[in-house]
């Protein structure tokens, strides 16, 4: 009997999958797209609001110079081409939660055109085309569920401004997506101009997908998949629409251009509406915005004031630090992370050290406390105390992460040697008593010796935890480990 995987195996061999993907990014500024009220998240519902987000007469937009600032910056981030000359248009669609009746946005001309953003997946790496990124402002929110079978509206998120990242028909698969979306939410993070956030909605993704047969260079019909609010749940959805357009395709039905959406609980999709086209939309030039214009002055000021980006945090780190590539790429991924690690070095050059510290136990405490590196109460000189105690074999890795890291946060103040000097952990026996040890813990085991010396070199990790034990942790790891294999060399 065919099972579904081997189904799936056959069905991927004879069609290809194409995705283009819309990421929108809710833009960090203090004040929506048009008008001075406030972008924050949150708030009591419709009191981010003024005449101008309500579209009332006679009211007229001005537009948010900082929010032009981060769309140029994630344009340059990716590479793009920025347009100098731009101007908003009038989208006309039913938006019961925007009161204007249309959305302000960017049409023929975006201030983004082009560039790309190198993705890896498979041990392999290349970039992803983007087409273009624009500007427009976010809708309300239409809450369905808090008055019965009323639908009750909040303003507040309308105005707010967005960038959306529109790519090329140019992923191929739902691993590819997921690490696409995974390098925009790290660079928009790293550019400081959105938090990523899916959950919130602050960050949402839009799928188009279709299918051909592998060889053909025309795309198929496509369908879009809309907001999709994570991740995880933009691969989910695209492996079920793969499943379900190829077997449509294998039974001869026909394929309908449409949109759709998402339902996590169940892992698949559903049909809303039939998709529209461009000129459905009803575009022209807003007249009550004049074209506004990207000067040489201000694009090199922009540049100038660009953080370095993650790629390049990354060479800096194996080339200085001689880290290796796995860690150099989980150390540049967020500014937080970079930020601290390199606090921590000014007190230390135990650069791998340190990079253990940070991808071990302190990013398992964040992960146990949900907590952010931001509100992390161990000060980078106190980590660095940590590791210079460990690299002088005053105290073993195990010990310092295991009993006395977590004493240390109970005590943010404490000075690290003191507090190992109270929990007894210091690691002050001599060459002869260890040299005692290492014979007792020989002596009592001579089957796992003739062991050793016959080729099971890998038994000296159970020698060195009896050391270990009967020690009390006193006895320095890297002494201990050549005197082991001086006496069962011998």
């Amino acid at each position: 009997m065919e099972t579904t995987g081997t189904r799936m195996e056959v069905l991927q061999e004879k069609y290809e999958l194409v995705i283009g993907l819309e990421v929108h990014a809710q833009l960090m500024t203090q004040t929506k797209l048009f008008c001075g009220d406030s972008a924050t998240f949150g708030g009591d519902p419709n009191t981010h609001i003024s005449p101008i987000t309500l579209a009332y007469p006679g009211t007229l937009p001005m537009l948010n110079r900082e929010a032009v600032e981060f769309a140029v910056r994630m344009g340059l981030a990716c590479n793009c081409e920025i347009s100098r000359v731009n101007w908003f248009a009038r989208k006309h669609y039913f938006y019961p939660d925007l009161p204007k009746g249309y959305q302000t946005s960017q049409h023929i001309n975006n201030i983004c055109q082009g560039g790309g953003v190198k993705i890896q997946t498979g041990g392999k790496e290349r970039v992803v085309k983007l087409h273009h990124i624009h500007l427009e402002e976010d809708a309300g929110k239409s809450i369905h569920d808090a008055h019965g079978e009323k639908t009750a509206i909040d303003h507040n998120r309308a105005g707010v401004p967005l960038v959306e990242i529109v790519s090329d028909p140019d992923l191929y698969s739902a691993d590819e997506a997921y690490a696409y979306v995974t390098e925009i939410r790290k660079l928009v993070r790293f550019l400081g101009i959105c938090d990523g956030n899916m959950e919130e909605g602050s960050m949402r993704c839009d799928a188009n997908i279709s299918i051909r047969p592998r060889g053909d260079k025309k795309l198929g019909t496509k369908v879009e998949v809309k907001n999709l609010n994570s991740i995880r749940n933009v691969k989910r959805a695209i492996e079920f629409e793969a499943k379900r357009m190829m077997e449509m395709a294998e039974s001869g039905e026909k394929i309908i251009q449409q949109t759709r959406s998402f339902d996590a609980e169940n892992g698949t999709t559903f049909a809303l509406r039939s998709k529209e086209e461009a000129n459905d939309y009803r575009y022209f030039p807003d007249p009550d915005l004049p074209p506004f214009l990207v000067t040489e002055e201000r694009l090199a000021a922009i540049r100038a004031a660009m953080p370095e980006l993650p790629e390049a945090v990354q060479a800096r780190y194996m080339k200085d630090y001689q880290l290796p590539p796995y860690d150099a790429r989980l150390l540049s991924e967020e500014k937080e992370m970079v930020r601290y690690f390199e606090s921590v070095l000014e007190h230390t050059q135990q650069y791998k050290s340190v990079s253990n510290w940070l991808l071990g136990p302190v990013k398992a405490w964040l992960n146990e406390n949900n907590a952010s590196l931001d509100s992390f109460v161990l000060s980078p000189s106190q980590l660095a105390k940590l590791v210079e105690l460990v690299a002088s074999g005053q105290i073993s890795f195990s010990s310092a992460s295991s009993r006395l890291l977590p004493k240390i946060l109970e005590q943010p103040g404490a000075d690290p040697l003191q507090l190992a000097a109270g929990l007894n952990l210091l690691q002050n026996a001599g060459e002869t008593e260890i040299e005692a040890w290492v014979s007792e813990v020989l002596s009592k085991m001579p089957e796992k010796v003739a062991e050793y010396k016959k080729g099971k070199k890998g038994l000296i990790g159970l020698f060195m935890g009896e050391v270990k034990k009967i020690s009390k942790g006193k006895a320095d790891p890297k002494l201990t480990t050549s005197l082991l294999e001086q006496k069962l060399n011998q």
